[in-house]
């Protein structure tokens, strides 16, 4: 069925998504490029158009030619070499459109970056952009594992995200922003107080590897809605026949001892 705004986009059109993915080569852990997959699948679905662009070191991030950021995971090495290009040539304008309520989804390694700095366990100090009022800091031992965390993201109550981490930084988060949810197994942020990502406007991140969005298709249509209202004035997204995603979602929750939710 095609999408047909009824907002800024006038009836009838074709909704598209263009989709900045930060540093592609660099950043991509555990599947996370699959984030960009469902994000496009559930796109083409509802008879949308979707463009992405890559946009790695040295490149400019242009906010006015995207409606939605993604950016994944990477190691300390990885992280510390675009940390001054994520700084220096692209911060600043990323910052300024998440004010000004773009979309985005940071996955580990991304989301440290995207703090106020992140501490490795040599003691280096990576600076990030400030984005998120967080900072990372890297502990002895990596908290790995299956993760289920419960949000309040969506107005009609609370429901659990599954995913997996792998990772040493022990991320705290500052007054200005909330955590994405709360762990019900797992580690989180940090292992000691049971915060699982952050949230700030329309911007998340998290530790959640996968990929994220296939077993979590709510959180992607969260951030489409976000990307559509933004540009077009859409109030809602038709529903999909997500399935395959809920059952691997339910499947998710079982192997960690949890009821189906």
């Amino acid at each position: 069925m095609p999408c047909r705004p009824s907002g800024r986009g006038g009836r009838g059109a074709v909704l598209e998504l263009r989709i900045a993915h930060l540093y592609p080569r660099e950043l991509n852990l555990y599947g996370d490029r699959g984030n960009l997959l469902a994000l496009a699948d559930r796109v083409r679905r509802r008879g949308g158009e979707v463009r992405v662009v890559a946009v790695g070191p040295g490149d400019p991030f242009r906010a006015g030619e995207v409606d939605l950021v993604f950016i994944g995971g990477g190691q300390d090495r990885e992280q510390r070499w675009i940390a001054e290009d994520l700084l220096r040539q692209k911060g600043r304008e990323l910052v300024a459109a998440v004010r000004d309520g773009m979309p985005l989804l940071a996955v580990c390694g991304g989301y440290q970056l995207l703090g106020r700095y992140y501490r490795t366990q040599t003691g280096e100090k990576i600076p990030g952009v400030g984005l998120f009022d967080a900072w990372t800091e890297a502990g002895r031992q990596r908290l790995i594992g299956d993760v289920a965390v419960e949000t309040d993201l969506w107005d009609e109550g609370r429901r659990t995200l599954v995913g997996f981490e792998n990772h040493a930084g022990r991320t705290w988060l500052g007054p200005s922003v909330r955590p994405l949810g709360r762990v019900l197994r797992g580690h989180g942020n940090n292992g000691r107080d049971r915060a699982e990502g952050v949230r700030w406007l329309n911007a998340v991140g998290t530790y959640l590897h996968g990929a994220l969005l296939p077993k979590n298709p709510l959180l992607g249509d969260w951030l489409i809605l976000a990307a559509w209202r933004r540009k077009y004035g859409l109030a809602r997204l038709e529903p999909l026949d997500d399935g395959w995603e809920w059952t691997a979602h339910r499947a998710a929750l079982r192997r960690l001892g949890l009821a189906a939710g």
